[in-house]
């Protein structure tokens, strides 16, 4: 099982961003998959989430309306499109699921939101 985030950069306060998580060893329609981050000197926090089997999605309330969660089965790849970004959403993002009791976690990319 693995699990490769990309699509982090710096961009400017409002700016747009599309993380993505590209799954492998495991399918789409099988497992949940969330994304989290975490800022310098802070815990790690989730912000979206989007569920195996109906695409139910959870939005932390600081990034609904903002965020987007969608995934694309045929190329298990799970998405977080991130629009009007603020300073505060500057941190390590990191995409995770969990299968058979088990974290699995993704390498983390980083987003820099300057003001």
């Amino acid at each position: 099982v693995q699990l490769q985030a990309s699509g982090g950069g710096l961009v400017q306060s409002g700016g747009s961003l599309r993380l993505s998580c590209a799954a492998s060893g495991f399918t789409l329609d099988q497992f949940t998959i969330g994304w989290f981050r975490q800022a310098p000197g802070k815990e790690r926090e989730g912000v979206s989430e989007i569920s195996c089997c109906d695409s139910t999605t959870y939005y932390k309330e600081s990034v609904r309306g903002r965020f987007t969660i969608s995934k694309d089965n045929a190329k298990n790849t799970v998405y977080l499109d991130m629009n009007n970004l603020k300073p505060e959403d500057t941190a390590v993002y990191y995409c995770k699921s969990r299968i058979g009791g088990r974290d699995y976690w993704g390498q983390g990319t980083l987003v820099t939101v300057s003001s």
